[in-house]
């Protein structure tokens, strides 16, 4: 699957389905990153120069940060601990959180939605409910303590409840 231009914008939902696919294939393999990124992130993406800034960016903020987002999505997941999340959930969550904390240009209610079609092709039946529901209340949360600096018009978006 090679990433290419649509009407002149890169197709960010398939640069995140190789982030997703990258990061689990690293977590998977005890590769280094770098291997990772030079033997499947690249080829999948291509020399497309703004999608693949925008993979390699998501691919090591989200594995730089995991820890922070595990911190978040285990506040709003009740009686359940972290690491029984399945892992493709679990990456999905944290590549939103990413996305909400670290690209000031990315839309929240974007990220929510493309976060919810991922899990639903990727994961299970249940897993596209299971990120809104996160996904919103990771949301509230770091906008009430002011960690989500998005600015523009369009860019600051509550929940998007399906």
């Amino acid at each position: 699957m090679r990433l290419t231009k649509t009407h002149g914008m890169i197709n960010r939902r398939l640069v995140r389905e190789t982030v997703l696919q990258s990061i689990y294939a690293f977590l998977q393999s005890g590769d280094t990153t770098q291997h990772i990124v030079d033997s499947f992130l690249k080829e999948q993406v291509g020399n497309e120069k703004d999608a693949r800034r925008f993979a390699e960016q998501l691919f090591f903020h989200t594995l730089e940060h995991r820890d922070e987002f595990d911190e978040v999505i285990q506040a709003h997941i009740k009686n359940w601990e972290i690491q029984r999340l399945a892992m493709i959930d679990r990456i999905i969550l944290q590549m939103a959180l990413c996305e909400f904390l670290y690209f000031d240009d990315i839309p929240t209610k974007v990220t929510i939605n493309e976060a919810i079609e991922i899990a639903k092709k990727y994961s299970t039946a249940k897993s596209g409910r299971f990120v809104n529901g996160i996904l919103d209340a990771s949301l509230e949360q770091l906008t009430n303590a002011g960690k989500i600096k998005k600015t523009g018009r369009g860019l600051v978006g509550n929940s998007t409840k399906k």
